[in-house]
């Protein structure tokens, strides 16, 4: 072959592949366009042009569903609530309620750290100007599949769910979401909750660290935050009668009783500890609310008193409202039943599209008493994520009889760790907010004067706790 031939063939071949490297190329971009196109849909789908009642806002909300088990046909509902100002450079905070079977929209977000407040008609909204979205985007979920919104397909689940799958169905919700939103995928995200939450939320940031270490697009967790969160069997359940006992709420017999009667290690109550139990309740704490022992319970209209927790472990009951006493009302997520129920509400929302077959509550009953995988504790975790170097708070109202200060207290003293600037009054307005001490891995911190719901009872107390958690800085000493 001469030169000539030579240098054309040559060419020629240069030239094919450059058509197929541009052909290539081309394929790709338009793969890479038309999946960024779907996303930009999908996201806009879930836009929350304005719920009924809501005053203007400047942030950015969205709502909808992800499927996180497409054989079951699970899908959790969330709602997206931006930063006003600057969303891109502010983190995400995922918060979860407990329960089990509570639902983040009715608590976290309608009564705490949400943007807004539910009036007591439920025919509007009003602003929380202690709102947490002003230092963060917030991301509120119902899990597991049962709670609020979120369904299944399956019914048996809703009979067979626990602390592992709502791991699992919460993890593949973020995997998910973030292909949805993709512009939080790097984006530092910090898991918050409260009660039944303390297990959900070290249990969720495990599933994250498992996945990130196979994983090509890991999440880019920080660290978490809990309150009044529920720890260890024994411990929870030790701290809590003593609480009971130090606040005068039992009498020196039935304490004694209960401290040498029941198996605190054990799931389920012998029945000699069950009726002491029963006869404290009943007989001994009077009617108040158990959630903030110094606020005036929410009544019902013949008077009586709501159903007691040894007949349903929830974190809130919905009764007829009572009174209003220094702006806390403890009727509060009755409002929410009522105003999440309003076809309207749920249309702006996105939500209840299969037309679930019973009413939105703020807590699911069914999933309450089929909660049947719990861990016993989740010190063990605390020490695996503490390894991991994760930035963790525990915090405590401590005016809350169900999951209260001293119970955490004993829970968090079997880890036995290195105090690193001790014990000492944080101030918030120049009035002590509370207590704190920080450990090596670890923040403890009491809210004064909160009840089980740290934000609903102490929202600006709240918000400092939240900024000096997002900042990882002390709690401020004056």
């Amino acid at each position: 072959m001469g030169a000539m031939a030579k240098e054309k063939m040559l060419v020629s071949m240069a030239l094919a592949l450059l058509i197929t490297v541009h052909v290539g190329t081309s394929t790709s971009t338009a793969a890479h366009q038309a999946t960024q196109h779907e996303e930009e849909e999908e996201e806009e789908a879930d836009r929350i042009v304005a719920l009924p009642g809501q005053p203007k806002v400047s942030f950015q909300q969205f709502s909808g569903y992800v499927t996180v088990n497409e054989v079951a046909g699970r899908a959790l509902f969330y709602w997206l609530t931006e930063s006003a100002d600057q969303p891109l450079s502010k983190p995400l905070v995922l918060w979860l309620n407990g329960g089990p079977g509570c639902s983040s929209v009715a608590y976290g977000a309608s009564e705490e750290i949400g943007p807004f407040r539910i009036n007591g008609t439920s025919s509007g909204l009003y602003l929380n100007k202690f709102a947490w979205n002003t230092d963060a985007n917030l991301l509120f979920l119902e899990t597991p599949a049962g709670v609020g919104f979120s369904y299944t397909n399956k019914s048996s689940d809703l009979m067979d769910t626990g602390d592992r799958r709502t791991a699992e169905d919460s993890l593949q919700f973020l995997i998910r979401w973030m292909e949805r939103f993709p512009r939080y995928k790097n984006r530092e995200l910090f898991i918050t909750g409260e009660s039944y939450a303390g297990h959900y939320v070290p249990q969720l940031a495990r599933a994250i660290l498992k996945y990130n270490a196979n994983s090509k697009h890991p999440i880019n967790l920080k660290g978490f935050m809990v309150g009044n969160a529920v720890t260890d069997n024994y411990y929870d359940n030790l701290g809590t009668v003593t609480y009971w006992w130090s606040h005068a709420m039992i009498s020196d017999k039935t304490y004694h009783q209960l401290i040498n009667t029941c198996d605190f290690r054990r799931q389920k109550n012998s029945n000699e500890c069950e009726s002491l139990y029963v006869y404290a309740m009943d007989q001994e704490f009077g009617n108040i609310d158990q959630y903030n022992i110094y606020a005036p319970p929410c009544n019902h209209s013949d008077g009586s008193f709501g159903p007691s927790r040894q007949t349903m472990c929830l974190p809130h009951q919905p009764h007829k409202k009572f009174r209003q006493l220094s702006g806390y009302d403890p009727c509060t997520e009755k409002y929410a039943e009522v105003y999440y129920n309003r076809p309207d509400v749920q249309k702006a929302f996105h939500a209840n599209t299969t037309r679930i077959s019973y009413k939105w509550t703020a807590c699911s009953e069914v999933l309450n008493r089929n909660w049947n995988d719990t861990d016993v504790s989740v010190l063990p975790l605390y020490r695996e994520l503490m390894a991991a170097g994760l930035r963790i708070w525990v915090f405590s109202g401590d005016v809350d009889s169900v999951v209260p200060v001293t119970a955490s207290r004993y829970a968090l003293a079997q880890l036995n760790l290195k105090t690193k600037v001790p014990w000492y009054p944080w101030y918030v307005k120049k009035q002590v907010g509370g207590w704190t001490e920080i450990y090596e891995g670890l923040t403890f911190a009491t809210v004064r004067g909160a009840g089980h719901e740290v934000p609903l009872y102490k929202p600006r107390v709240a918000l400092q706790l939240f900024r000096s958690f997002l900042q990882g800085k002390p709690l401020p000493k004056s």
